[in-house]
């Protein structure tokens, strides 16, 4: 299923088309804890089980035992300066059922071992900032009248 508009004819050879779906998938994180062989993904509204099974299966070569769908429904949010309120879109929600035998993990992005080097690099080059804005400070105290971009 498409929504873009292809002409019949195109002038020149050979005829080049390439058909593209305006479907999209996205994988999310689960809400709620799940077993490892379920999967749980946001949609395009349009499609429908078959589809998702289809382009799965067709594009990741991923074996599907059953396909599940909700609508979530898009919140309320009320614009505090505008004294409006508005409703954010609404997703179609898929969990995907896999074998038995194969098991997802959703992949940790954000690893704490990583996390720790970060700042202790973080932590370094800020207390260098400190330092060279001090001896700054230091170089420029017997000048006070003069503006901080003018140096010798």
């Amino acid at each position: 299923m498409s929504t873009r508009w292809y002409p019949i004819y195109q002038k020149g050879n050979p005829q080049l088309r390439i058909f593209l779906p305006n479907f999209w998938m996205k994988l999310v994180a689960p809400d709620f804890r799940q077993p490892e062989s379920v999967v749980q993904f946001h949609c395009s509204m349009e499609m429908t089980k078959t589809d998702i099974q289809n382009y799965l299966t067709k594009i990741y070569n991923i074996d599907i035992v059953k396909v599940r769908t909700r609508i979530a429904l898009g919140r309320f949010v009320k614009e505090p300066q505008r004294q409006y309120i508005m409703k954010l879109d609404d997703v179609k929600v898929a969990y995907v059922t896999l074998p038995k035998d194969q098991k997802f993990t959703f992949p940790d992005l954000f690893p704490k071992d990583k996390k720790n080097t970060t700042i202790k690099d973080g932590e370094k080059s800020l207390e260098d900032m400190k330092n060279s804005f001090k001896n700054y400070l230091d170089r420029n105290k017997e000048r006070p009248g003069m503006p901080n971009w003018y140096t010798i």
